[in-house]
């Protein structure tokens, strides 16, 4: 039986959810080749979203429209209550720096030290850091990770899952409030691959960031999405957490979880 304050504590919970992602009605079409039909999606405040689909499926399509690189054909794409359609060039690179993007390949520069590679976002004309809060945030993204005595080392001296963090660090330099994430552990053996999953949850409860993560790595998908949305025929075609797909009897469901 549920009681009066339980009633109370999750109407509560309810009312504070906040969208701070919204994607309406999103459709892209490469010549004949329509990759998302009729898209819709919305992310929590806080929340972790993983979108499953095959190759091709149109994930990285999906990234790229969020983040302005790629213009829709129809739709609604609002980001912190910003519709990123209408926004000009200054503005949207504005946004973008409240938006984190680990890359599947990690993207760092292999000229620059770590200390040179997490500072790169920094150097932004309008955002004005001194040098000294400038070195407060390199010291805090990595201590995040775990790699503060990396600081002067060259990408070339570190190992895989040491790289990922790197990259994981700079994503967060800028303490986004959303993150994205391109198969964060791909390449990774399972251990590694383990420890940056718990990264992730580990920077989401201290942050409270709301992610969107694509991966096809199950163990990632099993711990860290609160919730998972399957993309299928350019569509949101399924969507709830980890048990409850897992025991959907479609077979277009069923396949990812074989």
């Amino acid at each position: 039986m549920i009681t009066l304050e339980q009633k109370r504590t999750k109407k509560t919970q309810l009312s504070t959810v906040i969208d701070v992602l919204s994607i309406k009605n999103l459709y892209k079409s490469f010549g004949e080749n329509k990759v998302l039909v009729d898209f819709n999606f919305t992310l929590h405040k806080g929340e972790n979203v993983v979108v499953l689909g095959k190759s091709g499926s149109g994930k990285s399509v999906l990234i790229k429209c969020i983040i302005g690189l790629l213009n829709p054909d129809e739709g609604e794409i609002t980001v912190l209550n910003e519709h990123v359609l209408e926004l000009n060039t200054t503005e949207m690179d504005k946004i973008r720096a409240k938006i984190g993007f680990l890359f599947q390949s990690n993207a760092l520069y292999d000229s620059m030290t770590v200390r040179e590679n997490l500072e790169f976002p920094l150097r932004r004309h309008w955002i004005k850091v001194t040098q000294e809060e400038v070195n407060e945030l390199v010291k805090q993204a990595l201590d995040d990770v775990g790699l503060g005595y990396t600081v002067d080392m060259m990408p070339i001296e570190l190992s895989g899952g040491m790289r990922k963090r790197v990259a994981l660090a700079r994503t967060m330099i800028l303490k986004p409030e959303i993150i994205l994430y391109d198969e964060p552990t791909t390449g990774l053996d399972p251990i590694t691959g383990k420890e940056i999953i718990n990264l992730m949850i580990k920077i989401k409860k201290k942050y409270n960031t709301s992610s969107l993560i694509i991966s096809h790595d199950m163990n990632c998908v099993k711990m860290a999405a609160d919730r998972i949305v399957i993309l299928l025929e350019g569509k949101c075609y399924a969507e709830g957490n980890y048990e409850t797909l897992k025991n959907n009897k479609d077979p277009k469901v069923m396949q990812f979880f074989e």
